[in-house]
């Protein structure tokens, strides 16, 4: 099988395909989008194809798709990005790209969401079906973009179109976890983050990709063990604000959700259930 990967340049793409190239078989075969050449090379040195485009560019996405037998959209803007970027990449060029996947005859096609799509809680654990509620502290242009971007590629025809929400990602050295500190002083101490290390994301994406027959599926990915405030302060060996105790959680089942689903039909399970797992095994 042949994948074209985009967003290979982010925190999630960057670690996902060499794990991809590792662990292709021998008649599997591993394309990159990257807007700068420069961009590729590490890629092609582990031996990946490289074609330079960009996602909004139709010509470049034809060429991208053509003769691949699956896609993986890991490409996404968001914190920092104004909210017109935001809605031209994780929309607009999200659709784009399976509009081309579907004229260039791609038989799978893999999307990378987010579980802030759900927007508030429902005072336990989301799963799949949950609808989206916009709102919430979470909730902006950001994963506005990104539940239109599935329903419209839900609605795709004639395209075998997986969809996985990721929760916050972390490890092998992405600051992600360093910059949630930024924010974690407006939390309230009790107030929990769901996560996933990148070795669980490339797992689950993984299996989203090579599973047959399950073409409409949506899957929340998550470790076992959400962290709270507190423990993201100890986790960064920072002294907790007596300021802290002060704030309250008006949603303690935000961003939290339930990964039955694909433990049970995909047969995941975290390398990392914890960020402390990671923590005592030197992964972050």
């Amino acid at each position: 099988m042949q994948t074209l990967v985009t967003g290979t340049t982010g925190q999630v793409g960057r670690r996902l395909v060499p794990r991809l190239l590792t662990q292709a078989g021998a008649g599997d075969r591993i394309r990159v989008l990257v807007r700068d050449a420069a961009r590729g090379e590490r890629f092609a040195e582990l031996g990946a194809e490289v074609v330079v485009g960009d996602l909004r560019d139709e010509e470049a996405l034809a060429k991208a798709v053509a003769g691949v037998d699956a896609v993986l959209n890991v490409a996404a803007a968001f914190r920092g990005v104004p909210d017109e970027e935001a809605w031209a990449v994780n929309r607009d060029a999200a659709l784009a790209l399976g509009r081309a996947a579907r004229q260039g005859g791609v038989e799978r096609f893999v999307q990378i969401s987010t579980n802030n799509v759900y927007g508030t809680g429902r005072g336990r654990p989301l799963v799949e079906e949950d609808e989206s509620r916009p709102g919430g502290h979470m909730w902006g242009a950001y994963p506005a973009s990104k539940i239109e971007a599935e329903r419209g590629l839900l609605a795709m025809e004639g395209l075998d179109v997986r969809i996985a929400r990721l929760p916050f990602v972390y490890g092998e050295g992405d600051p992600h976890l360093e910059n949630a500190m930024a924010w974690a002083p407006r939390w309230a101490p009790q107030q929990r983050l769901h996560m996933a290390h990148h070795a669980d994301v490339g797992q689950a994406l993984t299996r989203l990709l090579y599973t047959p027959g399950i073409a409409g599926r949506i899957y929340n990915v998550g470790d076992d063990a959400p962290v709270t405030t507190v423990e993201l302060y100890q986790l960064s060996g920072m002294e907790v604000p007596a300021a802290l105790y002060d704030n309250t959680d008006p949603d303690p089942w935000h961003n939290i959700v339930d990964t039955r689903r694909i433990r049970r039909e995909l047969g995941f399970r975290p390398i990392y259930p914890s960020v402390w797992t990671a923590r005592d095994a030197g992964a972050l």
